[in-house]
C-alpha cells in the first residue's frame, strides 16, 4: 500500500448563492481593495490515505465525498492526490 497526500476542496456550485462570499467581496471593497469580484467560499480538507494506486485513491476519495465531505446536490468537489514521500511497507 502506498500513502497519498490527499486535498479536497469543496464550494458552492456556480449557480448557488454563496452568502459568505458576497459578504467578504462586500468588506474587502470597504477595505479599499477594489477589483475583488467572485469570492467563493469553500472548505478543505486534508487527509492521508493508503491506497494501492492513484485510481484507488481517487475512488476511495470520491466515495467520501459522495458520502460525507460534500453535498453533491449543492457543492462541487476537486481532488488533488500527491503520493507521499515516505510509504508504509505492506
Amino acid at each position: 500500500m502506498k500513502r497519498w497526500d490527499v486535498l479536497v476542496e469543496v464550494s458552492p456550485r456556480a449557480e448557488i448563492a454563496d452568502p459568505a462570499g458576497s459578504t467578504i467581496e462586500r468588506a474587502l471593497a470597504a477595505l479599499g481593495f477594489g477589483g475583488v469580484s467572485g469570492v467563493r467560499v469553500g472548505k478543505a480538507i486534508r487527509m492521508e490515505l493508503l491506497a494501492a494506486d492513484a485510481v484507488e485513491a481517487r475512488m476511495v476519495t470520491e466515495q467520501m465525498c459522495d458520502r460525507l465531505l460534500a453535498n453533491p446536490v449543492i457543492e462541487d468537489a476537486r481532488i488533488e492526490l500527491r503520493a507521499a514521500e515516505q510509504d508504509h511497507g505492506t
